[in-house]
């Protein structure tokens, strides 16, 4: 047989146009080092080539050393690493690895020589992808959603917000991910462990639920207002949207916590709170006009409280209004 005689490759067909089976499904983990560009160009290569050996390490800590082996179609991505799995593993890559893999790193930099510190971001997926031992095998949807995850806002700036010599792993997990492992059980960390989060990339097209996670938490990580859309465009000076406001076309979710605000309204009552009991309002003219007067538990509910001034409430039970 000729070259000219070799059969043509087999077509394959468009999409929606007929059915086939699916790839096998396969869990995938993606790793990013906080801050490669800003490191100088001979420090890449260290970068780079310590990133498969921390992962390495902390895989055999944990007792994973058969996921480490076992792994499909593994990639350096320069500042990075990604490899596909058998998704049974995957409740065991949320705990123990991901703990184990905050060990190893603060290990690593402690005794790392000069100035190269690593710091990992992490994404968690499961998805169906192709595994034939082929070339080309893992790429799909749900391969690129872990990147977009891995380069979501919440995850970036959750890993910024905290203190470099203490956290050194973030990690973001997909809804689909959160939802098989987590919530149905089957990995060893409370759900109360996990934030949800709007997962969101700048310039691109994605924005999806998702899942926070921090083994060893620092600085401010606890305050939810830092995982939020509106404080993160904020401090990024990117976003048009007044405090609170959640985004278009999605539900609100966990918001963050709301702002005081001190409202006024001369010779007029605003009312934008809630007050439980009986309340007098008195818009007087004079030397008290234009102040506001609360006695009472400010913290909890009133009950009876008299208010004089513009109070800025919605008011549940009696309102006596009183203009002089």
């Amino acid at each position: 047989m000729t070259e000219f005689d070799q059969p043509m490759p087999e077509a394959s067909a468009l999409p929606y146009s007929r059915s086939r089976h699916l790839p096998p499904y396969r869990g995938i983990v993606a790793v990013d080092a906080k801050d490669f560009t800003g490191y100088p160009a001979i420090e890449h290569g260290v970068i780079s080539k310590s990133v498969p050996e921390v992962l390495q390490w902390s895989f055999e800590r944990a007792g994973l050393a058969e996921v480490w082996q076992e792994r499909r179609f593994p990639n350096s991505t320069g500042d990075g690493y990604v490899f596909g799995f058998d998704p049974a593993w995957m409740p065991f890559l949320i705990h123990p690895w991901l703990n184990t893999l905050q060990e190893v790193l603060t290990e690593f930099n402690v005794h790392s020589v000069g100035t190269v510190r690593i710091r990992l971001r992490v994404s968690l997926h499961i998805g169906p992808l192709p595994d034939t031992g082929g070339e080309f095998d893992g790429n799909g949807t749900p391969r690129n959603d872990t990147h977009r995850l891995l380069d979501s806002r919440p995850v970036k700036a959750m890993l910024a917000a905290s203190n470099e010599s203490i956290t050194h792993v973030a990690a973001i997990l997909s809804d689909r991910c959160y939802q098989d492992a987590v919530a149905g059980g089957y990995t060893g960390r409370h759900p109360d462990h996990f934030i949800e989060v709007p997962a969101t990339v700048e310039g691109k097209r994605f924005d999806q639920q998702a899942w926070l996670y921090v083994p060893t938490p620092s600085g401010n990580l606890y305050d939810r207002r830092i995982l939020g859309d509106t404080v993160v465009a904020e401090q990024e000076g990117q976003d048009g949207r007044k405090p609170g406001e959640p985004r278009a076309g999605r539900p609100e979710g966990r918001r963050a916590p709301r702002t005081v605000v001190t409202q006024r309204g001369d010779g007029s009552n605003l009312n934008s709170g809630t007050v439980h009991g009986g309340q007098s309002v008195t818009n007087a003219s004079g030397p008290y006009a234009g102040r506001d007067f609360v006695r009472g538990d400010s913290l909890g509910g009133f009950g009876g409280d008299y208010v004089t001034g513009n109070k800025g409430d919605t008011v549940h039970g009696d309102k006596n209004e009183h203009h002089r």
